[in-house]
């Protein structure tokens, strides 16, 4: 065989090493709830690390201890759906598991930065979302001596890449409005009294592309849409998602099985937001939304317990923790 030849072969079988190993790899999910080992009213916050160890918290809401909770470590990129208080984190626990499951504590005020900015600010991170939500939060960097350009803007139909993490936001059916505690002085107390918000634009889901290939979707707080089949399924392909399941204020587990059932068919499933004690003793508990979601979807799905870290191949599937 000739020299040339060879080479030839070896670098085909090095290009193929090289991207099984980039497909072997894992994107980590950890929830960081209210109590450890089960899934709380409150629960939001999720950390995806990347095979290459950037971190992303999404939606930090009111159990992340602060910007100091021991759980957090290195956070490079918040992601915020939108401005509501259990999602942008408008108050949170003084500590780990200081609450109960049924009565989450709040106690700490994060008001009128968010507990977001504040952990933002800590870590110097990348704050990543959509609408007209990026000059709030640089306006609130900027106020506190951060980089205003940490807060940075993905559009619809557009994206971002940091850190080798691609992040590109979708249509989410759902209020934004911005609480007038964030404005403060006349004109937030004005706001406050005549009973309105600020305008910071469209509430947003997102859809984030791993250095492994896997490619999840995040709902947000949404109703159903066909942007769900079109775009997060048809174009982005996604093969995770995060679905909230709570009704009333988002999408209920009947309609949230059918999103992911006929809708964006992912590989697997993490059911979110359920504003109820979804797990006792880590145990789904019967009677409750999050069972109704489990009995109603088609694909594997996988209970979002605080501390639990599962982790996901390229495909969807989850590998370990779940």
């Amino acid at each position: 065989m000739k020299r040339s030849t060879l080479l030839l072969a070896a670098t085909g079988v090095m290009g193929a090493a090289m991207v099984f190993s980039a497909a072997a790899q894992t994107v980590k999910v950890t929830p960081l709830g209210g109590t450890d080992g089960e899934f709380c009213p409150q629960d939001r916050a999720l950390v995806f690390e990347d095979p290459n160890g950037t971190r992303v918290l999404y939606d930090p809401g009111r159990t992340v201890a602060g910007a100091d909770d021991p759980r957090l470590g290195k956070i490079d990129i918040i992601l915020v759906s939108h401005m509501h208080g259990d999602h942008v984190g408008n108050a949170h626990a003084k500590a780990p598991n200081s609450g109960t499951c049924d009565k989450p504590d709040t106690s700490v005020s994060a008001m009128p930065n968010s507990l977001a900015v504040n952990i933002a600010l800590a870590k110097k991170s990348k704050i990543v979302t959509g609408s007209d939500m990026p000059s709030f939060f640089a306006a609130k960097l900027k106020a506190n001596g951060g980089d205003p350009a940490n807060s940075m803007l993905a559009r619809f139909g557009g994206s971002v890449t940091v850190n080798g993490v691609r992040i590109a936001t979708v249509t989410a059916m759902h209020s934004n409005g911005l609480d007038p505690e964030y404005i403060g002085g006349d004109l937030g107390k004005a706001m406050k009294d005549a009973g309105i918000a600020g305008d910071v634009g469209l509430a947003t889901g997102y859809v984030l592309r791993f250095s492994n290939g896997l490619v999840a979707y995040l709902s947000g707080d949404t109703g159903i849409t066909a942007d769900q089949e079109k775009v997060v399924r048809d174009l982005y392909q996604a093969k995770l998602a995060v679905m909230n399941i709570g009704d009333g204020f988002t999408t209920g587990p009947v309609e949230a099985a059918y999103v992911i059932n006929e809708l964006v068919k992912p590989a697997s499933v993490i059911p979110s937001h359920a504003n109820e004690v979804g797990t006792v003793n880590g145990k789904v508990r019967p009677g409750s939304k999050t069972e109704a979601f489990l009995k109603a979807v088609k694909v594997p799905a996988h209970i979002p317990l605080s501390g639990k870290t599962m982790e996901f191949d390229a495909t969807g599937k989850c590998t370990s923790g779940c």
